[in-house]
């Protein structure tokens, strides 16, 4: 299913649900220095490489641990966040005699399930023994389809297509089913369709992985061998019909409501209305379907691919969607393979794996928690007061662009006043109510945890729509834009240092936090988030000629990040990086103006030795700052719609004119852009 929210990666506090786990608040120590010179690289000049002015000396003096594929602002603090929740989990998990169903009992025993792994090893894959008994006994093609349905419903994980229930973007207050293409496993269709060097190592990879899960559960190596044959020539059948992720930010592109019946009809191997109440659906006349070519190739492999074959590809969806509640020989085939595509050296300890396993699972109960111990109220005031800033100064620019139209200006700042702004956590926790975990059962914990996310899902047919639910858990370190709802959502997880700090001063929380803030609000308007009005509706809201000239922009904007490289020959993709392009460039632009309009941005007092507006930018480049493993480097470039961290950070300041006055910049600088050359959309 399509994704209608964008990630940036990615007043008073309102009472916590009750909870008689007492927990002191600790808040994060501040740095000895919120711009630190022994971070940065003072022998290169700020117009030649900014980032690496602002970053170098970190750069240079850090490694990327083992266990991790990256490091940097983010990286630092989500390990901090992982280190806070072990704690967490391992005093919850300790608490005898909490009742059945509580916060206390579940977090504890599903973490505590999940580190008994003596009880785990000892099970090897006898928890998928039922799952795959019933595919092996499966003799026509009505068992094919009756079984990819079953394992969805069942918590043992979807194969094929996507299957579920969503907004529809044309009338968000109504509920639909969606289905979508799926049923291939490698992250992007190109590493099936590709020749270069790099596919070609990740696809024998691939098939190294399918032959060790095979074997493990018992297959001889041959046939294990030509079992990976028929999943690869299978999935790659299906990765060539799927739309490129291109295509897919286009939201026009991948909307279609058809009538069941009428798709049906198209699909004839796939009958819709019997598919629908399998799926534990209720019956629906209409549904919305984001790629009908991919369902006609679907249906005509149903009908041509021969009943053993479908069996080993629904064995193989068995083994790999459950291989991280088994033993850890199928964990560690699984971390071989991710290992090409990342270059991590080794997997992250069980107990850090574990408790985001839990975030990941039950994250609202683990997070009530969270936010208890290390959220404050005053954090929360402080980001309403950025937040409320910027809107205003957003809004200030929009009635100031001079290439668009008093009629689409007004309709753009109603989109913009009618933004709703989450912090920190929700208004009302999820409660998860009827999930049911076992502190002995690891492997059936995960299956009821996908089940009980599977039917709350469906089960939202015909409810009214809950504009209050957060799509991330409160220690997640990202923020988000949801163009259904008109929102923009920053969890607890990122309000911490680099990114906001309630002791710095201005020029550091709006370089960092209120850069996001404006990233997220400027997600609104980029070339996918523009496309919704502000009711959250996927409808044209502008005129003809201003359409023309945002695209003109828009296509200024791929144009610098098309020719833009990493490990010297790879592209970024300006295209499919181009909604996070503008919003960093907005984000930047909206927060440096609103900065201006506090006391410290109006003056020209120095702190270490940088004005303000030299603290302000700096702040920015080391929100970014980061290494990354050759191999992520290369997977992101083809999957990742943001541009890689550093030129995150050049990119779009050398479009701002206060930057070059900040570090006089000038002609003759590697960044140096002409004033006329400098690209400015919102």
């Amino acid at each position: 299913m399509k994704v209608k929210y964008t990630h940036l990666f990615a007043g008073g506090m309102i009472c916590l649900a009750a909870s008689a786990f007492v927990i002191d608040r600790q808040e994060p120590d501040p740095p000895a220095k919120y711009i630190d010179p022994a971070n940065m690289d003072m022998s290169v000049k700020p117009g030649d490489d900014f980032y690496n002015y602002a970053n170098g000396g970190w750069i240079k003096n850090n490694v990327i641990p083992a266990k991790q594929s990256a490091w940097g602002g983010f990286y630092v603090l989500a390990q901090d966040n992982t280190d806070r929740l072990i704690a967490l989990v391992n005093e919850v998990s300790k608490v005898k005699g909490a009742p059945a169903g509580s916060l206390k009992q579940r977090v504890g025993d599903l973490y505590a399930s999940g580190m008994d792994s003596i009880a785990i090893e000892k099970l090897g894959y006898t928890p998928i023994k039922p799952a795959l008994a019933r595919v092996a006994k499966i003799n026509d093609i009505k068992g094919v389809i009756a079984e990819i349905a079953y394992a969805r419903t069942h918590g043992e994980g979807g194969t094929l297509f996507s299957f579920g229930v969503g907004r529809d973007s044309k009338n968000p207050e109504h509920y639909m089913i969606d289905i979508d293409q799926g049923g291939t496993t490698l992250s992007d269709r190109d590493y099936y369709l590709k020749d270069d060097a790099r596919s070609k190592t990740i696809r024998e990879a691939y098939k190294k992985y399918i032959i060790a899960l095979f074997t493990l559960t018992g297959t001889p190596q041959t046939t294990a061998a030509a079992n990976a044959d028929i999943i690869l020539a299978m999935e790659t059948k299906l990765a060539k019909a799927q739309m490129s992720r291109v295509d897919r930010r286009d939201p026009n592109l991948t909307y279609h409501k058809v009538k069941v019946s009428d798709f049906s009809k198209t699909t004839p191997n796939l009958n819709w209305a019997q598919i629908i109440p399998m799926m534990k659906a209720t019956p629906q006349d209409s549904m919305l379907v984001d790629d009908p070519n991919f369902f006609k190739t679907a249906d005509e492999m149903i009908a041509a691919t021969p009943v053993d074959q479908w069996k080993v590809y629904l064995t193989w969806n068995i083994l790999k969607n459950n291989t991280g509640s088994l033993s850890s020989p199928f964990v560690d085939a699984r971390f071989a393979f991710n290992k090409v595509l990342t270059g991590q050296v080794v997997q992250a300890p069980r107990n850090e794996r574990m408790a985001s396993l839990v975030d990941g699972s039950i994250g609202e109960l683990l997070g009530q928690l969270y936010v208890e111990k290390y959220f404050t109220p005053a954090a929360k005031a402080r980001m309403l007061a950025l937040v409320n800033n910027l809107k205003v100064t957003l809004g200030e620019r929009i009635q100031g662009l001079d290439w668009m139209s008093p009629e689409t200006k007004t309709k753009a700042l109603k989109k913009l006043n009618s933004f709703t702004v989450k912090i920190g956590y929700p208004d009302k926790w999820e409660n998860y109510t009827g999930l049911v975990i076992n502190r002995n059962d690891y492997a059936g914990n995960v299956k009821r945890i996908a089940e009980w996310r599977y039917n709350f899902n469906v089960t939202r047919l015909g409810k009214p729509v809950d504009k209050g639910r957060w799509s991330m858990t409160p220690p997640t370190v990202n923020a988000y834009y949801n163009s259904q709802n008109n929102e923009i959502v920053f969890p607890a997880g990122i309000l911490q240092f680099p990114f906001f700090s309630e002791g710095a001063d201005d020029a550091i929380n709006y370089g960092g936090i209120g850069a996001v803030i404006g990233h997220e609000m400027t997600h609104g308007f980029d070339d996918k988030g523009r496309l919704y009005d502000a009711d959250g509706t996927l409808r044209d809201w502008w005129t003809k000629d201003d359409n023309d000239k945002f695209t003109k922009r828009a296509d200024q904007v791929v144009g610098q990040y098309n020719a833009l490289t990493v490990l010297d020959t790879l592209h970024v993709n300006g295209r499919l990086t181009l909604g996070e392009n503008i919003a960093d460039l907005g984000g930047v632009n909206v927060a440096y103006q609103a900065f201006k309009k506090t006391k410290q941005g109006q003056s020209t007092e120095k702190i270490d030795g940088f004005t303000p507006d030299q603290r302000f930018f700096l702040s920015y480049a080391q929100i970014w700052r980061s290494i990354m493993r050759d191999e992520t480097t290369a997977q992101r470039i083809l999957t990742d719609s943001h541009s890689p961290n550093k030129h995150r950070v050049n990119a779009p300041i050398t479009n701002i004119d206060a930057w070059y006055a900040a570090f006089d910049v000038k002609p003759g600088d590697k960044m140096y852009k002409a004033p006329a050359d400098r690209i400015r959309v919102w």
